[in-house]
């Protein structure tokens, strides 16, 4: 665990469980966005890499 968030952690730990609790759930909701965002875009990939090869020759053209 980094320091920082030790630091974060024992912050939190001085405030009501109800805080504890809010703060914990939006931590588990960023780590779930961030988690399907990542999956989202993994899947997508192969869609977008003709549009990239698109981008990169009409940007050699001109």
């Amino acid at each position: 665990m980094t320091k920082l968030l030790q630091e974060a952690i024992t912050a939190i730990s001085g405030l009501s469980e109800l805080d504890q609790d809010a703060i914990a759930k939006m931590i588990l909701e960023e780590l779930a966005s961030q988690r399907r965002w990542q999956e989202t875009f993994s899947q997508s990939e192969a869609q977008l890499a003709p549009l990239e090869e698109k981008a990169l020759s009409e940007l050699n053209v001109e």
